[in-house]
C-alpha cells in the first residue's frame, strides 16, 4: 500500500508519535481537508538536497529551518518534524515527538516492509561484530545458494557477492530499509547486519525485529559526551537487541550475561549460549552452553567445535587468533538458529576461507624477518587480544619479537580509548608510533599528545608522525634496518578504509592494507 499524507498521519498516530498536523493556519489531528492527502509520496528523504516533486522530508537531528529554503519550488509534498516549520514552507507538516522514530516507521511503510520478507539477523557486541557477520553470511550463502545480504561497518553487500564500502556500522533507518528492498527484489532471503549501540540510541533500528539476535561481548568503549555518557548507558543500548529478537544467541562468558538472560526472560525470548573453552568437556550440559569450541592442539591453529551435542570437526580459519574462533563459534550458533541444520557439516565449514578486509591481515617480509599485521583494533580489549595473538604466535622459547605499534585514536569522542590503547600495549611492545586516525575538529597533534602523555613505561620508545603513510613507512624502515632481529609491526585503527575523517569530511586515503602491501612489494 502506497504511503500518503493520510496514511502517514494514521501510522504515526497509531504509534503515539503524532502531535498534530499543521497546514497553513490549520492545526488538526487528521488530514481531512488537505488537498492531495491521499496522493502517494514519490520519494522519502532526510536530505533537503534530494527533495523533488512529491517528496516527504523528515527533518531529523541538527536540522535548521533555513534548510527548507527552496524546497517548495522543487515540489516538497510534506515534512515531518519535531517543531512547526510553516514559516519556511507551505507544505503540510506532521509534527511528532521523535523524528528519528518517525523516519524508521515511515521508511518501512514506504518501501513495503521488506524486512518481513527476509530472515533478519542482528549482531551486537563491543568487538567481533564484523568478523562474526562475515562468517555468518558465508555459512548462509552456502546454505541458500548465495542469497544472503550483509550490512557491516566495513562493507555492505546486497546481492550475496558484491561488496561496497560502508559509511556507518548500522545504516540510518531509511537507508537500511531502502537497501533491504533492493536485496529482497534481487532475490535475497537472509540479511545479516551489525547493530551498534548508537543504532539503538538514535533509533536507526526502531521497529525492527530480528529473527536471530546475537550478543557477543561488552567492554568499555564509545564513552564520550557525543556517544554514551557512561558504561551503563552503552550496555543498556546494546542490551536492547534482546527484547527486539525472536531468538537470542549469547556468549555465555560475556560480562553481564546474567543481566542479559534476565532481559530475555522478561521479554519471553529464548536464549542459546555459546562458549569458547580451554579444553573439551563431556557434553553440552557440562559446559553450560549449546555450542562449544576448544583448541585442537597446543598451537591453537585450529579448533574443534560441537553444536547441540554433535561434533562438527576441526575448523581452520584463514583469519588467525583465538578471538576469531570465538567469532566463528558465534556464527555457527547464529546460522543454526536461522535454520541451518546441525548435520549440514560442510555448510557450517563454509566460513573457513573467509577474509575481512583490514582484519588480522598478515604480511611477511622474509628479507628482513618482519611480520606486519593490519587490523582495526581500536580499544583496550582489541589491542590486548591482538598482542595476545602476537605472543602466542611468536613469543615462544622466551624470544619475544621487537614489536612496533602504529596507532592513533578517534578525535572528539571516545576519549578513554587513548589511554586504553597505551595501557594495553606499553608493557608488551618496544615502540609506539602515534599518528593520525579520524577526527571531526580536534587536531591530530592534540590526540597524539594525549596518547603520548599516558605512556609511563620508560623502556618503550615513542615517536609521533602525524602523516599516516609516513608513520607506517617509518615503522617498516626501522624494522628492515635490523634484518637480524625479528620485528612485528602492528598497524591498527583504519584497516582497508579508503578515507580519513578530518574537519567532518572524508579525505581520500590509500588504506593501511594498501600502504603496507606497496611498501613491502606484496
Amino acid at each position: 500500500m502506497a504511503l500518503t499524507l493520510a496514511s502517514a498521519a494514521e501510522l504515526l498516530n497509531r504509534h503515539h508519535l503524532l502531535r498534530e498536523v499543521i497546514h497553513g493556519d490549520s492545526w488538526t489531528l487528521d488530514t481531512d481537508g488537505i488537498d492531495g492527502a491521499d496522493t502517494p509520496f514519490a520519494s522519502i528523504t532526510y536530505d533537503t538536497r534530494q527533495v523533488g516533486e512529491g517528496s516527504l522530508l523528515i527533518c531529523k537531528g541538527r536540522f535548521r529551518p533555513e534548510f527548507l529554503d527552496g524546497c517548495d519550488e522543487r515540489g516538497l509534498a510534506a515534512y515531518v518534524a519535531e517543531t512547526d516549520l510553516s514559516e519556511r514552507t507551505k507544505a503540510p507538516g506532521l509534527i511528532v515527538d521523535d523524528a528519528r522514530k518517525a523516519l524508521a516507521l515511515l521508511a518501512t511503510e514506504f518501501y513495503g516492509r521488506p524486512q518481513d520478507e527476509l530472515t533478519l539477523i542482528g549482531i551486537t557486541g563491543t568487538k567481533g561484530k564484523t568478523t562474526t557477520a562475515y562468517f555468518t553470511q558465508a555459512i548462509l550463502n552456502a546454505y541458500s545458494g548465495g542469497r544472503c545480504a550483509l550490512f557491516s561497518s566495513v562493507d555492505n553487500c546486497l546481492d550475496g557477492h558484491t561488496y561496497v564500502e560502508s559509511d556507518l556500522t548500522t545504516p540510518e533507518s531509511l537507508d537500511a530499509v531502502r537497501m533491504m528492498r533492493e536485496a529482497v527484489d534481487g532475490g535475497m532471503r537472509y540479511l545479516v547486519m551489525e547493530v551498534s549501540s548508537q543504532a539503538y540510541k538514535v533509533h536507526r533500528v526502531y521497529g525492527f525485529t530480528f529473527d536471530v539476535g546475537a550478543f557477543l561481548n561488552i567492554s568499555p568503549d564509545h564513552i564520550s559526551p557525543i556517544e554514551h555518557p557512561t558504561l551503563e548507558d552503552y550496555l543498556y543500548c546494546k542490551r536492547r537487541i534482546t527484547a527486539n529478537s525472536r531468538t537470542l544467541i549469547l556468549n555465555a562468558r560475556a560480562d553481564h550475561a546474567d543481566l542479559i538472560r534476565q532481559d530475555a526472560a522478561a521479554a519471553g525470548v529464548p536464549v542459546r549460549d555459546f562458549a569458547l573453552l580451554d579444553e573439551p568437556v563431556a557434553d553440552s550440559a557440562a559446559s553450560g552452553a549449546d555450542a562449544t569450541a576448544w583448541p585442537a592442539d597446543a598451537s591453537h591453529d585450529s579448533y574443534l567445535m560441537r553444536l547441540d551435542g554433535r561434533d562438527l570437526g576441526r575448523y581452520r580459519l584463514h583469519l588467525v587468533g583465538d578471538f576469531n574462533y570465538e567469532n566463528a563459534l558465534a556464527a555457527v550458533s547464529i546460522a543454526h538458529a536461522a535454520g541451518v541444520p546441525a548435520d549440514a557439516i560442510e555448510t557450517l565449514h563454509a566460513m573457513e576461507p573467509t577474509r575481512v578486509s583490514g582484519r588480522m591481515e598478515l604480511t611477511r617480509d622474509e628479507d628482513s624477518d618482519t611480520d606486519v599485521i593490519v587490523d582495526y583494533a581500536h580499544n583496550y580489549t582489541s589491542v590486548r587480544a591482538l598482542l595476545d595473538f602476537v605472543y602466542e604466535r611468536w613469543g615462544g622459547n622466551g624470544e619475544h619479537p621487537y614489536i612496533t605499534l602504529v596507532a592513533g585514536s578517534a578525535g572528539n569522542k571516545a576519549y578513554d580509548r587513548r589511554r586504553e590503547i597505551v595501557e594495553a600495549a606499553q608493557d608488551r611492545i618496544a615502540r609506539f608510533v602515534f599518528t593520525a586516525e579520524d577526527t571531526d575538529t580536534e587536531p591530530y597533534e592534540d590526540i597524539c599528545r594525549d596518547m603520548r602523555s599516558f605512556v609511563t613505561n620508560d623502556r618503550v620508545a615513542t615517536t609521533t608522525i602525524i602523516d599516516r603513510v609516513a608513520a607506517i613507512t617509518d615503522a617498516l624502515d626501522e624494522a628492515r634496518a635490523h634484518p637480524r632481529r625479528h620485528d612485528v609491526v602492528l598497524v591498527i585503527g583504519k584497516g582497508h578504509e579508503r578515507w580519513i575523517k578530518d574537519l567532518n569530511k572524508h579525505v581520500p586515503y590509500e588504506g593501511d592494507d594498501r600502504v603496507v602491501a606497496r611498501l613491502l612489494g606484496a
